[in-house]
């Protein structure tokens, strides 16, 4: 076990205010405190407890558990003034064989020679660790870290090798037919026949093997099984000698390591009944949690990892803020939600109203607030004065492509902003060109007005240039906009907004058109409208 990052927030001075919380990780927390009124801890931390299976990289689904388990403990820690230990435990199952060599590895011919071998024994094909499992872990933790999670690593080699798991192992062997009893109903004919909760690694082989237990001895803390050669062999249970399937193992893991709360998908429902019935059947209690509801891709089917159908969190970083992406885990866990690049926008612009409202509340509905559970009770204390929808738009307008000039718009709408000054601007600003550039270019099409809109378009020019108030005071500048709109007799304004996003920008929808107007410049707009309003010539 390893502990990869700094100490935990200070949440205590919440506590007054906790009780009543409504957020839903205050909900989970008091289920826990619940739970520990049933069973007590006698020693050592509430533990909070992730998965991860390290035959492949860290995906969005493993930030999206150790981010809402994180707000949970957060929660708990204000519920409690803090005054009750917890630890975050990110548990890597690195002794699971591997089953298939992935597409995206260098020397695939070197995972080949090696299926079937624990992650922590397969040959590292990047060369740079002990093992392919060695290799990803690191590349978790680092990833973690990169979010500044606070948890302590666990490989589960190390817990099994190191004889943490032994006492708990033995108590399987010793209730093996309570175990049993279990699993048996919810496997197939075939798989019933077989099945053992034991995975010997073959002395001549070093495999994980899943064969049938031909004999346990209790008393010896010894199985015997037959290899895939059908040479008999006698181990112990301890010392890393075997490992257990994934449903014992996981109720193993939880009375092994004191776990007392654990969250999983929703495909997830019947396995965490089985592991739950299995913990009891080994003198534990089953760790509170919920299931959340599984993500949708951009035709909102579900995500699969074999379909390849969802984004990675690469991807999102490249278009979003670590923040959004805490946002979209943080709203509606038990709801299904799409994950997909047209989300990010949005949920970036509900992350920055989140965070200017957050100071204009009073405590206790700053504690509800998404912005107290993204950012650990302690929000930066200025977000961004421009939104990231505006950005972009102002970038399609402009047609800017650098960033230099993307700032000279931002010092003329904002004087004395800078890269320094607002961080979350420069991540933004960043961002917006790459997001212009990969999704809004490719389909950007400025139609033509109709000979009304053409008319209030006119209008809305000669006003703009008549104009002498603050040409960055966006909300005059909408008040404008919105009185050529009534001028024009549009009945819904909004289809007065639409008209000038899909005449100017080239885009069903967009920005408030008075804070566009202040940060790209009275004549810029006046520019765009000339250009809408040259005949366009017949095709």
């Amino acid at each position: 076990m390893t502990n990869s990052a700094p100490a935990p927030v200070d949440v205590s001075a919440w506590q007054s205010v906790a009780e009543k919380a409504r957020a839903w990780p205050f909900a989970e927390a008091r289920a826990l405190l619940k739970r520990l009124e049933r069973a007590p801890k006698t020693d050592g931390p509430v533990v909070f407890e992730t998965g991860y299976g390290p035959s492949g990289l860290p995906h969005i689904g493993t930030f999206g558990e150790v981010a809402r388990t994180t707000m949970v403990r957060n929660a708990f820690r204000a519920l409690t003034g803090d005054k009750v230990p917890t630890a975050l435990y990110c548990v890597s199952d690195d002794m699971d064989g591997l089953r298939k060599v992935p597409d995206n590895v260098p020397s695939p011919e070197i995972l080949t020679e090696d299926l079937g071998k624990p992650l922590t024994a397969v040959r590292d094909p990047f060369g740079t660790h002990d093992s392919f499992g060695a290799h990803n872990n690191a590349r978790l933790q680092a990833f973690l870290d990169s979010f500044g999670f606070d948890y302590t690593f666990v490989s589960a080699t190390e817990m099994y090798k190191t004889g943490r798991y032994d006492e708990v192992l033995l108590r399987v062997l010793e209730r093996f037919e309570d175990v049993q009893a279990v699993m048996l109903p919810t496997l197939g004919e075939e798989r019933r026949a077989s099945y053992s909760p034991f995975l010997p690694l073959c002395p001549k082989t070093g495999r994980v093997l899943q064969v049938p237990t031909l004999e346990r001895n209790v008393d010896k803390g010894t199985i015997v099984f037959a290899d895939e050669d059908g040479d008999k062999h006698e181990v112990p249970v301890t010392g890393g000698h075997v490992k257990l399937q994934w449903k014992p193992d996981w109720a193993m893991r939880w009375v092994a390591l004191g776990v007392d709360y654990e969250m999983s998908g929703k495909d997830l429902i019947d396995s965490v009944k089985a592991s739950g019935k299995i913990c009891r059947a080994l003198g534990g209690t089953p760790p509170a949690g919920f299931n959340y509801e599984l993500f949708l891709d951009e035709n909102g089917e579900k995500i699969s990892k074999s379909k390849g159908n969802g984004i990675s969190i690469e991807d999102w970083l490249k278009f979003g803020t670590p923040e959004s992406l805490s946002l979209f885990m943080f709203q509606s866990p038990k709801s299904a939600k799409r994950l997909y690049f047209d989300v990010i926008p949005k949920l970036t612009d509900d992350y920055l109203n989140h965070l200017d409202a957050y100071g204009r509340l009073d405590e206790a509905k700053q504690i509800d607030s998404p912005a107290w559970h993204i950012h650990a009770s302690q929000p930066p204390a200025q977000g961004s004065p421009i939104s990231f929808n505006l950005l972009i738009n102002l970038v399609s307008a402009a047609n800017v492509e650098d960033e230099d000039t993307l700032w000279g718009y931002i010092a003329r709408y904002a004087p004395g902003t800078t890269r320094d000054s607002h961080p979350i601007l420069e991540a933004l600003v960043e961002r917006a060109l790459v997001y212009y550039k990969t999704f809004v270019a490719p389909h950007k099409q400025r139609r033509a007005p109709t000979p009304e809109e053409a008319k209030a378009l006119a209008d809305l020019k000669s006003r703009l240039e008549a104009y002498d108030g603050d040409p960055t005071d966006a909300e005059a500048l909408q008040t404008l906009v919105f009185d050529v709109g009534k001028a024009a007799e549009y009945e819904n304004l909004r289809a007065w907004f639409q008209a000038l996003y899909e005449i100017l920008l080239g885009a069903s929808q967009g920005p408030r058109f008075g804070s566009f107007i202040a940060l790209y410049g009275l004549s810029g707009v006046v520019a765009l409208i000339d250009s809408s309003l040259v005949p366009q010539p017949a095709s």
